[in-house]
């Protein structure tokens, strides 16, 4: 069986792929995917109820209307962006 230039080409560029899909994954980096843990996976999660929640959501609102960023607050608190957006 003989392979064409084409072919042969076609080969060696999936071997390349493969060769660098190898190296990244002897990499060590947390994840198997590569990604970085977020502030929320990496804090124990808590419920919080009765004046703590009161509280906290008092807080978060007077960091809203200072104008702080809600990527900033989400980070800084562990929350998620959405549970910002929908306090009023």
């Amino acid at each position: 069986m003989s392979l064409t230039a084409r072919e042969v080409a076609n080969l060696r560029k999936i071997l390349s792929l493969a060769e660098g899909l190898l190296s990244k994954a002897d990499q060590p980096n947390g994840r198997k995917d590569g990604r970085k843990k977020s502030v929320a996976a990496t804090n124990v999660r808590s419920r919080r109820s009765g004046k703590d929640l009161i509280s906290f959501r008092k807080t978060l609102l007077a960091e809203r209307k200072s104008k702080v960023p809600v990527a900033e607050i989400a980070r800084k608190h562990g929350i998620s962006k959405a549970y910002i957006y929908q306090l009023k």
